[in-house]
This record gives structure tokens, sequence and C-alpha cells, in this order.
């Protein structure tokens, strides 16, 4: 048993009172340091000083499933594994591979073996020769397990301590208030030996919910979690967090409980002797979402969620006010915590972080844009019954395929510029292995297996993905080389570090998003400058500020910008980073 009366002790069982007000704090943090640091692990005897050091401007992330890439052959951890080392190494320095255990719906998010690798994938050895090479984030799925996986069968069976592991409620109980993600029934009756029961299911009734009133799934989660970093796992990803704590008579989402347990598990990774960062996936509006930085003291990172219906809204519409609004309004990141900027992922482009952000008129233009390009709409149902957008299921790269008045010879053009947006604001940026390879929507796959965001997790036969790649004609080849491009020399700019400063630059015209960067040593300035529109836009130079006796270069086209003159032109979609520094 390891000494519990370091700095951390106090600290754990002050959050765990909070937590577990009937327990005693001081006997829990003992189980928790315990879970955490088993026999023969080191921790720090002080936690980490909030900084800017866990990251950098040479970090990019790729987000890809575990199998996105197959040819019937060989294990899909392999090709993975292949296909950044030959497509992305110096390009992209991070992989999120999402859910890779033993599972049995929603693509790995109903997992049913959370100490296992997903066979069909490959072992840990594959994953552990993965983190060798790159920055690896794992998923924490820790709301809800599969009811197929041990926990819940243990549960029906009132086997000892999985029967309490599971949130229940009664069909009388006011659950009007609860906010849902889905359209499906709430609660599900189940058999169990102790008569029957009716469990808690936020997304569906294949994910049934977890009771983290009972301490003992804490403890059981920590011990994961320690799993996952000894398997060199840096980046911790909290999974639909936000509903972890439930209460009956209330929302369920966000309450104090939730913030507490992130709280703690931020602690942990202060005191790890392992680089461990943890990022929730909250897919809420903006004050909600920046509420799981707490003080500085909860999430690491989290997920710019406004970014992908903004963008998307800026490039359809040839008009960025509302991004440009919304961008002005953010705070930077507290000491020690970052963005995590994106677009596209596995899941459909998230509606819901827009609200407040876009006029219901033009989120319905959107909409209606979204399926004239061949998208689904995926809803949710609203406390009075209603239901609402809650996602748009569509590949980005099809999404940029027209504006709100039609088809154009700016497809390839504008969705560049749609990354090249996400590259140019401070935090870290992501992208989905479907955005980097111009993947096309999968009808197929949506009829083969069912759901609608299936379109937008198509798995590449990686013969025909390197012939594509091969041909420098192709839109996978484009897009592949364009971002590499940029993002090589991203990462050589210190004015592009995730914590850099940046202010929103009003350029007087709605079709330019333009942001201004400065390195943390404020040696150099980048002022990024993004044409959302199809038209040539002629701006004034003097909005930008460029101290004359400093050359300046735009780091895109490799030109020299002349400080003497009065305008700046930028060709339709055509994005700049002019600096100071080259």
């Amino acid at each position: 048993m390891k000494d519990d009366t370091g700095s951390i002790g106090p600290k754990l069982a002050n959050i765990l009172r909070q937590i577990y007000p009937e327990l005693d704090g001081d006997i829990l943090a003992s189980l928790v340091i315990n879970a955490f640091w088993p026999e023969d692990t080191e921790r720090r005897q002080r936690g980490r000083v909030p900084g800017n050091t866990l990251w950098s401007q040479k970090d990019a992330l790729l987000i890809t499933y575990g199998n996105s890439i197959v040819d019937g052959a060989h294990k899909p951890l392999d090709l993975l594994s292949d296909f950044l080392g030959t497509y992305l190494e110096g390009t992209l320095n991070a992989v999120h591979i999402l859910p890779f255990f033993p599972y049995t719906s929603d693509d790995g998010f109903a997992v049913s073996d959370f100490r296992a690798v997903n066979p069909q994938l490959g072992d840990w050895p594959d994953i552990n020769r993965i983190a060798t090479e790159f920055t690896l984030m794992s998923d924490l799925v820790l709301n809800h397990v599969s009811s197929q996986g041990n926990w819940f069968n243990a549960y029906r069976q009132g086997q000892a301590p999985y029967d309490t592991f599971f949130f229940e409620a009664s069909p009388d109980d006011d659950l009007r208030d609860v906010v849902r993600p889905r359209t499906t029934p709430l609660l599900q009756e189940v058999e169990t030996s102790m008569g029957l029961r009716h469990v808690w299911c936020t997304f569906s009734h294949d994910q049934i919910d977890l009771d983290f009133r009972n301490p003992e799934v804490l403890l059981e989660f920590l011990r994961i979690i320690r799993l996952h970093i000894d398997n060199g796992v840096q980046i911790i990803r909290l999974d639909a967090v936000a509903f972890l704590w439930k209460e009956v008579g209330t929302p369920s989402i966000h309450l104090p409980q939730t913030h507490a347990v992130i709280k703690l598990m931020r602690l942990l990774c202060d005191f790890a002797t392992e680089k461990v960062i943890l990022l929730t996936e909250t897919n809420v509006p903006k004050a909600e979402n920046l509420s799981y930085f707490g003080k500085g003291d909860e999430a690491h990172a989290i997920y710019n969620f406004p970014l992908p219906p903004l963008i998307l809204h800026a490039l359809m519409s040839g008009n960025a006010e509302a991004l440009r609004r919304w961008q002005r309004a953010m705070p930077p990141a507290p000491m020690g915590c970052a963005y995590l900027n994106f677009t596209a992922s596995h899941d459909g482009i998230g509606m819901r972080p827009a609200e407040g952000l876009l006029p219901e008129d033009e989120k319905q233009r959107v909409v209606e844009t979204v399926k004239d390009l061949g998208g689904l709409v995926s809803m949710r149902t609203m406390p009075d019954g209603s239901e609402s957008p809650y996602e748009l299921n569509i590949t980005f790269y099809d999404a940029m395929s027209r504006t709100f008045t039609g088809a154009d010879s700016y497809h390839h053009a504008r969705f560049v510029c749609s990354q090249t947006i996400v590259m140019s604001l401070e935090g870290i940026p992501a992208f989905y292995i479907h955005a980097m390879l111009a993947t096309p929507n999968d009808h197929d796959g949506v009829e083969h297996r069912g759901m609608n965001r299936a379109i937008n997790r198509h798995r590449w036969d990686y013969p025909i993905l390197r012939e594509r790649l091969a041909d420098p004609s192709t839109a996978q080849a484009r897009v592949m080389s364009d971002l590499s491009a940029r993002l090589q020399i991203r990462k050589k700019q210190a004015a592009f570090h995730p914590n850099a400063t940046q202010f929103t630059v009003n350029m007087g015209d709605n079709r330019i998003f333009g942001i201004w960067r400065q390195s943390l040593d404020r040696g150099q300035s980048i002022f990024a400058l993004h044409n959302v529109s199809d038209a040539v836009v002629t701006i004034s130079a003097a909005a930008l500020n460029l101290i004359e006796d400093q050359v300046w270069l735009d780091l895109l086209s490799d030109t020299v910008v002349d400080t003497t003159d009065s305008e700046i032109t930028v060709a339709p979609y055509q994005c700049m980073w002019i600096t100071n520094r080259s």
C-alpha cells in the first residue's frame, strides 16, 4: 500500500467530498490513489504547474477509426501504421484512434470489454507500435457500456459489484427536463434476477448508462485510464462526459458532480510522471462547452464545437460575419489549457453548438443545402416532444462542393480554405481521415449499416487508396498534398503555438475572415486571411497595420507583400499567412 499522505491526498479528498458527501473522503482518496497508481507505479511529488509546454505549433492530430483502411488480408492497425508512416510522417504527429475495443454497436462506442483490443483490428502490441511513433489519443467511453458486455450481463444476474453499476429509474419519474441527443426512449425495461428494472439509456438501448453515484464505477475507470497510459496513450478523450452524472428531476447534463469527476481526473493526470492530457467531448453550445475548462483545473483541452457549423455556413454563404462575431467573443484558453479545432469528425456536424450563433433561417439554409448534396439530418427530441436537427451527416469534402447559390468550379479551393482556417486559429488542429482523403459520401455504407453516420465512415481499400494518392489528378492526392504542405509550413511558425496571442481582425468586408496571431515571445506576427467567397476581394492594407520597416511575406504563396501598396487582393477562397518572419 502506498503512502497516501502526500500533497495529492488532501486535494483528492476535498474533491471526493463534493462527489460523495456521505462517504469518507480520506478513505476514498486512498482508494483512488491505489487505483491510479498500483504497486510499483511512480507518481510526481508535486503536480505540474499549468503552462504552455504540453503542446506546440508542431502538434496536429489525425482522427481515424482503427479500420478506416482495410485490404482484407492484413490487420487494419498494421495498415493504419503503414499509412501514417508513409503519408503523414512529418506532417501530423498525433493520432486519435477511435474506440479500438470489442463492441456491439455504434462503431465502437458500445464497448463490451474496456481492457482488450478488438481482435478484428489487432492487439495491444499494434497499439503500442503506433504510440511509439505518434502521440496517441484513446477514448474513455465512460458514460455507458454495451448491453451485451460482461458488466451488464453480470448486472442482470445480480452479481456484485455490477449489480449496482447501472443507473435505474422509474417510468413514473419526472424525466421531462432530461436533455437528449437522440429520439429513442430514455428508459429500457430489462429482466434481472432482482426483477424487472428500467435502466437509463442516453444514446441507445445497446448503450446502458453507468451509475457514478457508486464510487466503485469511478475506481474501475481510473484503473482503465492507467491501462491506457501504460500502453502509451498520452491523450484521454472523455466521450460524452457531459451526461456522466444523472439525477431524476434535472436535465442530467453538466451537473456539478460531473465537473468534480473531471477535476479529480485532471489532478491525477497532473501528478502522473507520464504526460497525460484530458480532452472533453461535449457537443453543446459555447458557454456550456467552455465550462469544461473549469478554472483551469478541469480539461486540459476541449473541442471547439462551434467551428464546424460556423465554417460550413461561412463557406456556403460566402459570408464570415457569424464566424467572425463568434471568434471575436471567444476567450483565450486558460493557462495550461488549449482548444482542439476541427471541421470534420467521425460524427456529423453538430448543430447544437450553433444555437445563438446562427439565425434560424441561416441554419435552415445550411440544412437544406446539405440535403441537396445528398447529406442526411439526424434529429433529437426536445423537452416539449418536438424534434430539432442535432447533426448533419455528410463528409466535409462533399459539403464544400457547392454554396447556397449552387455548384461551381471552386470545390477544391473552398475545401482547402475550410481546413486552413482550422490551422490558423488558436489551439491544436485536428483532421478527420476522410477530410485528409477528400472522401465522398458513402451512401452504400448508410444502406448496408442502417445509420446516418455511416455516410462519413467509409472504409478505404488500401490498394485503391494508394492508387488514388499516387495519381496527382485525383481529389485524394490534391487534398492530401495541399493540406500536408500547409501543415508543414505551419509547424515552423512560433505564432501558431496553440496558446499564442490571437485577435480577430475586422477587414471591413465580411467575405474575409482575418485573425492576427503573435508568438509567445512576441517575435513573430502572422496575419491569417481567408476569403470565404467566390469573388476577388480587395482589402485595405492599413487594416493589417503592417510595420513598414519589416519584410512581410505570405508563407502560402512565398511572395513578399508590398507594405507601400494601399491594397491587398485576395482571390476566391485564397488564404494568406502574412508574417514578418520567414
